[in-house]
């Protein structure tokens, strides 16, 4: 018996990257400062390989644990802010809607939209986003099987906007905990949907730090370097220059300066299933 090819795992396709601070910070500095460091390594590591990249960072977080964590500068603020670093970086930018009314502004500024996980059935806001125009990035919910996210995909597909990317982010595994199936990789797939991995979030433990989530950063490229064997479509990454400083997710982020190496080892590998992949059974 032949062994199923997967059109989705191809040199050809490109590998999608998102990465940046889970949320903008301050007056900005350290978002362009990430946003400028991250794009002169990606243009540096497409001369080699077949690459996008997106930054990725939230105007807000709505899903905080605690009702006194930090959030974010909101809808008008954090697009002034990400139109800057698109502006001044030359960057394309990915960000988070949570409403039906923040996906119009957003889409002005965003290059991709994102629906984060515990949004993922919501189907008045998978909608507004398909008839954006944009890719769309559709978190798998921690509480939704491999099967299941194809549903939710189909709702923005509805709308005419074919673009739409699952990202795998875990899912719940006891009480503050994630594990991750690296079946749901081809399964997703099999669906015709791309997948990308969230190495950072994966390794989050949710509530773990009773007000606020915890998190085993290094583990992230034990998963990163996993899902790539398993053929994934692109990497995400929380990553912040100092993330134990971080106003938000700093346990689970990863420093910015082990992005290098990390995304090189991870593009070797890439290129190495890819290549198999091409290969007559």
């Amino acid at each position: 018996m032949d062994i199923p090819k997967n059109p989705l795992l191809s040199p050809d396709i490109p590998f999608t990257i998102l990465a940046g601070p889970d949320v903008l910070e301050g007056d900005g500095t350290i978002n362009l400062k990430t946003a400028q460091y991250l794009k002169e390594l990606t243009d540096q590591l497409g001369k080699k390989w077949n690459i996008r990249y997106y930054f990725k960072s939230s105007y807000d977080k709505a899903n905080r644990t605690s009702i006194d964590a930090y959030r974010g500068p909101g809808v008008t603020e954090g697009a002034k802010m990400l139109q800057h670093i698109k502006e001044t970086v030359q960057v394309p930018i990915v960000t988070d809607v949570h409403q039906v009314d923040e996906v119009a502004p957003i889409a002005q500024v965003a290059d991709m939209l994102q629906i984060p996980a515990f949004l993922s059935r919501q189907t008045d806001l998978l909608i507004a986003a398909g008839k954006a125009g944009k890719p769309v990035n559709l978190k798998k919910g921690q509480f939704l099987s491999p099967h299941d996210i194809s549903h939710a995909a189909k709702k923005i597909k509805s709308t005419g906007n074919e673009e739409v990317y699952i990202t795998e982010r875990g899912s719940s595994f006891g009480y503050n905990n994630l594990v991750v199936d690296m079946r749901g990789i081809p399964i997703v797939q099999s669906y015709g949907l791309p997948l990308i991995f969230d190495a950072t979030h994966s390794i989050q433990l949710p509530g773990g730090q009773g007000s606020s989530s915890g998190g085993q950063r290094e583990y992230a490229l034990t998963l990163a370097r996993a899902a790539v064997a398993a053929g994934c479509n692109g990497l995400f990454f929380e990553t912040h220059p100092t993330p134990d400083t971080a106003l938000c997710d700093g346990p689970n982020m990863i420093p910015l300066d082990w992005m290098k190496s990390l995304l090189t080892t991870c593009l070797e590998l890439h290129e190495i299933v890819t290549r198999q992949a091409r290969l007559p059974v």
